[in-house]
């Protein structure tokens, strides 16, 4: 075989020094490589600091000597042939640092990796999978996600169900168990926590080795591509939590990979994490840039991802250790050109950063000088209504501007709402625990909660387990509490939350103007005696919108008064209190007639039942002519938005 014809280019090696070598991935690390009658397999690592790279693996006893890598320019690219199909091989580098030491390194490139507690990776061909999934990606390109709903249910692969005898699902296995569940409970998406390759089960994979290489914990890199293509076949979108921001100090992986730092920052104040652990990438490096740019682009490309959670956005954009809020210029620049390139490349991928700071324009195009994200983590909203349901009811007049602040702020950015794995690990408890109260004052606040999060403007995300009203916090190292279905009060929970995704994703005005303050108007927000909070939601229609009332009470109110934009006939299309959902069943049965008399500011007003620790939603009857066979018209009443039966 020519070798030469498989070396890099200069351009490609002065892209990668620029930091915009962007398929980064197909260069470096290890590829076999065929031509005609010959084979070889060429390995290329990034090592500026070492002396010398020798090549060692299964097929050479693990001895280096023979398979010397030759340095190709003074930058500190090593490149070696080996004449041998080497698929299927384990390997690692051995490098020789400039103070004498030898370590053993995995490749930063490696496509797939031994299972733990091994570290070698594997010379891995990922160009086999048949994707059918073209279907899936045609209807996405022409999706504008702002107006779309989307519900995001957060999963960790490793204890959201396990076998009998305590083993992994694979990616495969999951495909059956995990898809139909998500599909049958209304989700749009599902999120995975970090599946980079990790040594540490513990860590969830947020500390990760590999980054181009998906975990083996769960199979092979086609398993998990078949999961991704079931997953879209079946409708369902795949976000994968990606971290950009620091890496993990194994000694087998990217820390001090040659000897020296050229991963994370030189100094240590700016490189070291001390409470997790790891260390900071140094994104002002441009063969950083490389490196992580392509790595997003490799997932995008390869497992066909139709999104990144960006974690730690915050420990980008400010420098980690310094007291205060000190901007770091290298952090925003790259996320400004890690979205742009992106985009770029595919305008419809979702980025979504979970940034916990009151930074400005984080969803932003970055040609406005925004970071550019498409969606951004509302934890302030997060924060303030956790603190507001884990008030006793009694007490919450005072905290009346926990519910009420976010909507100064709502349209500012382009918000998820996050109830995430973050608050119901380490002490926090579940989302159910939280609330305060007796049994069933537990499980009607908590249909409360997440009827007032389905009605608030901003996308949807929840860590798995809550639908199934769990006592206990996530227990990583085991599955859900899947007896609890066995349960009336948990099985109900379980129900409401399968109707309260069909009720979002059939009204419009509860996500089509997420984004634009159009979409939202008080009807009372200065109720803090009652704890009761009322508003409109609305859609691009100016007729499509609905009322919703929250009582964060144990009062059952029979005629609850509420100002109305609009005279004619309202209809109630949900009711957390519902017996069938484990409430008390109050609710508005018939349909209610506006009367002409103001209230709350607006010039038509209803009276209705208000539930204990109840939310209602109520949608204007709208009359429509349907024309009959005889050619006479009859006048029926229709709820605007409801499908027609075909």
């Amino acid at each position: 075989m020519a070798v030469n014809t498989y070396y890099p280019t200069d351009y490609q090696i002065h892209l990668f020094h620029e930091g915009n070598l962007f398929q980064s991935h197909q260069l470096f690390g290890a590829h076999v490589l065929k031509q005609s009658n010959s084979v070889c397999t060429r390995f290329i690592v990034w090592a500026p600091n070492a002396q010398k790279v020798r090549l060692a693996g299964d097929f050479n006893q693990w001895c280096g000597e023979g398979y010397e890598l030759e340095k190709i320019n003074d930058q500190g690219i090593w490149i070696l042939f080996v004449d041998e199909d080497l698929e299927g091989s384990l390997y690692k580098y051995e490098i020789f640092t400039e103070h004498g030491g030898v370590q053993l390194k995995s490749d930063p490139f490696a496509f797939y990796s031994e299972l733990r507690p091994n570290t070698a990776s594997i010379v891995y061909n990922i160009k086999t999978y048949d994707w059918k999934d073209s279907q899936w990606n045609a209807k996405k390109e022409k999706k504008n996600a702002l107006t779309e709903p989307i519900l995001i249910y957060e999963v960790h692969f490793g204890s959201w169900k396990k076998k009998e005898d305590g083993e992994f699902f694979t990616y495969r296995e999951m495909a059956d168990e995990l898809i139909p569940y998500v599909k049958e409970h209304g989700f749009t998406h599902i999120e995975l926590l970090p599946l980079v390759e990790h040594p540490l089960d513990v860590s969830w994979g947020y500390q990760g080795t590999g980054y181009f290489s998906p975990t083996s914990r769960y199979g092979t890199p086609e398993e998990l591509m078949f999961f991704i293509d079931q997953c879209h076949q079946n409708g369902i979108g795949v976000i994968l939590d990606w971290v950009p921001g620091h890496f993990c100090k194994d000694a087998h992986g990217l820390y001090q990979f040659d000897g020296g730092h050229i991963f994370s920052y030189r100094e240590e104040i700016d490189r070291e994490n001390p409470v997790w652990g790891t260390a900071n990438f140094d994104l002002g490096k441009s063969e950083v840039q490389s490196f992580l740019i392509s790595n997003a682009l490799f997932w995008m490309e390869n497992y066909h991802i139709d999104g990144f959670r960006v974690d730690a956005v915050a420990n980008i954009i400010y420098w980690p250790n310094s007291p205060g809020k000190h901007e770091n210029p290298f952090g925003i620049s790259f996320l400004k050109k890690l979205n742009q390139t992106v985009h770029e490349h595919d305008p419809s991928f979702l980025m979504m950063g979970e940034d916990s700071t009151d930074f400005q324009n984080v969803t932003a195009p970055v040609h406005y000088g925004g970071l550019g994200f498409d969606y951004k983590w509302n934890m302030g909203w997060m924060n303030d209504m956790l603190e507001y349901m884990e008030t006793p009811p009694f007490s919450r007049t005072p905290k009346h501007q926990n519910v009420t602040f976010s909507l100064l702020y709502a349209f500012s950015e382009n918000f998820v709402l996050p109830f995430s794995h973050d608050e119901v690990v380490h002490g926090k408890k579940s989302l159910l625990d939280k609330m305060p109260g007796h049994y069933w004052e537990k499980f009607a606040q908590l249909r409360l909660l997440l009827g007032y999060m389905f009605a608030h403007p901003g996308k949807k995300l929840l860590f798995m387990g809550f639908e199934l009203g769990q006592f206990s916090e996530w227990k990583d190292k085991e599955q859900l509490d899947w007896n609890l279905l066995d349960y009336d009060m948990h099985r109900s929970v379980n129900e409401y939350v399968k109707e309260l995704t069909k009720v979002y994703k059939r009204t419009k005005a509860l996500y089509e103007m997420d984004h634009l303050h159009e979409g939202f108007e008080w009807i009372d927000v200065n109720n803090s005696e009652q704890s009761i909070f009322s508003f409109i939601r609305k859609g691009k229609n100016e007729k499509e919108f609905i009322a919703v009332v929250c009582n964060f009470t144990a009062v059952n109110y029979q005629d609850y008064r509420i100002g109305i934009p609009e005279s004619g006939e309202y209809r109630e299309i949900f009711n957390s209190d519902k017996e069938e959902f484990g409430g008390t069943g109050a609710v508005n049965k018939k349909v209610i007639k506006a009367e002409e008399i103001p209230f709350h500011g607006k010039p038509y007003s209803l009276k209705l039942t208000i539930p204990p620790f109840g939310i209602v939603m109520l949608r204007p009857v709208k009359k429509r002519k349907e024309r009959k066979g005889n050619g006479k018209e009859e006048v029926r009443g229709h709820v605007t938005g409801r499908r027609e039966r075909k």
